[in-house]
């Protein structure tokens, strides 16, 4: 069997107050999730470096970007983010979004491979809001197709909030397709307009959500003919998931992976995958939700 890239880095946790609605610790969480599973053997794992001020500004005015490296931010600014800037904070955010680009690098070679970190689609050019610092789905793509890498991208977005940054930051360009299927009653109240968006009533349950999944998919590709697809894995459709809202059950959650990686393989376009939101009291369960994506990889890329 064929290794598959796991991306992180051991700087990835926030220093978070308890009982923060955000998990301080959900990265090291998963990846120590994930050291115990039966598929652990199969994984390369690699670490990003961290991405400079001019690099970030591709997708960010350089005033914000600027902000986030020293720790500038005005109140109003810090609590439309949803967390306090510290020095670590500041590193791990210049240090993820090259995480997801690597990720993508990855999966253009290998066909595949995951990012225990990422997805944080409610950044927008010029502010960050709802605990998404920078957008590296935005950073990423816009990378690739600046770089040549890569002709045309495939942003699908399944978190169960809208991805209203990564929607605004890519409104203009004609390579990059922004998919989101989200809960329509949710945050962001004030919704940005994707290229593809499906939403979602309160207490969907499985079996529609993966009849509508399916008719995405479909959609997209009548629509767009990507090169490369990123994946973002939001496990926040969750039923226990505290701001979720949906009904999706944890088969549910597994079939939903299992489904977006079969469709994607089967046509031969690499897939990149980002862990995206979830949010729960107890952890451990977050990160087994979390953990059900790379599950999947291995069920599907075996």
């Amino acid at each position: 069997m064929k290794k598959i890239s796991w991306v992180t880095h051991e700087d990835y946790d926030i220093p978070l107050p308890e009982n923060h609605k955000f998990t301080a610790s959900k990265f090291s969480d998963l990846y120590n999730e994930l050291k115990i599973s039966d598929f652990h053997h199969r994984a390369n794992i690699q670490s990003p470096q961290k991405a400079s001020v001019e690099e970030v500004s591709i997708c960010h005015d350089l005033d914000y970007v600027l902000k986030i490296k020293n720790g500038t931010l005005s109140d109003k600014e810090i609590r439309r983010l949803g967390f306090k800037w510290s020095e670590t904070l500041s590193n791990r955010s210049f240090l993820a979004v090259n995480g997801t680009l690597l990720t993508c690098k990855e999966a253009i070679k290998n066909g595949i491979a995951n990012h225990l970190a990422g997805g944080t689609h409610h950044s927008h050019r010029d502010f960050g809001s709802g605990y998404c610092v920078f957008n590296d789905l935005a950073y990423a793509s816009l990378h690739l197709i600046r770089t040549h890498q890569v002709k045309k991208i495939l942003i699908f977005d399944t978190d169960v909030h809208q991805g209203d940054g990564t929607a605004s930051i890519l409104k203009s360009n004609d390579k990059i397709f922004t998919c989101s299927i989200h809960c329509k009653n949710n945050f962001p109240f004030r919704k940005s307009i994707s290229d593809m968006d499906v939403e979602l009533d309160n207490n969907t349950e499985d079996d529609e959500y993966l009849e509508i999944l399916n008719q995405t998919l479909n959609s997209c590709l009548k629509n767009f003919n990507p090169e490369l697809v990123i994946f973002d894995t939001g496990v926040d459709i969750h039923k226990n998931d505290k701001l979720g809202n949906l009904q999706i059950t944890t088969e549910g959650l597994l079939k939903r992976e299992l489904t977006v990686l079969e469709f994607f393989k089967n046509k031969s376009i690499p897939i990149a995958t980002v862990i995206g939101g979830g949010y729960s009291d107890d952890k451990f369960e977050l990160a087994k939700r979390h953990s059900l994506i790379f599950k999947a990889t291995s069920m599907i890329f075996n």
